[in-house]
């Protein structure tokens, strides 16, 4: 899918949600994590995609911190590496470019704070950036 160097909406963020779980639920590693926590589907897109519309169009739909609900997961920091590629995917496929640089760059910031919050004192060496960076 090309997308097209139009400005961001909430169309866009809604694709990118879509898309991301569509991946991440069709992968053998992350699937487990996600069906054992989420009961309610659309609920938790509505509320991912309130995330992403206040990370990225600076709305006010999303108040609170997803850290707390993350820290509380059965993840490895591995977990984190493959739920990156799914969603710098994604991103690319679904968000205009300066839009898609912005929503990587953000995912790798949360998931390498993410990352030292919960695995403080063990190996867990940083990752190169798989996005681009941001202008």
């Amino acid at each position: 899918m090309t997308v097209a160097e139009d400005a961001l909406t909430e169309g866009h963020i809604t694709a990118l949600v879509r898309r991301f779980y569509e991946r991440a639920l069709a992968d053998a590693s992350l699937r487990p994590i996600f069906e054992a926590t989420i009961q309610d589907w659309e609920a938790h897109h509505r509320v991912v995609e309130d995330f992403w519309s206040r990370m990225l169009l600076h709305t006010d739909r999303y108040r609170g911190s997803p850290y707390p609900v993350h820290a509380r997961l059965p993840i490895r920091p591995e977990h984190f590496d493959r739920w990156l590629a799914l969603f710098r995917e994604a991103a690319l496929e679904t968000l205009p470019p300066r839009a898609a640089e912005r929503a990587i760059a953000c995912s790798e910031h949360m998931a390498e704070a993410f990352k030292a919050g919960m695995f403080h004192g063990l190996e867990t060496p940083i990752k190169p950036s798989l996005g681009y960076p941001v202008r």
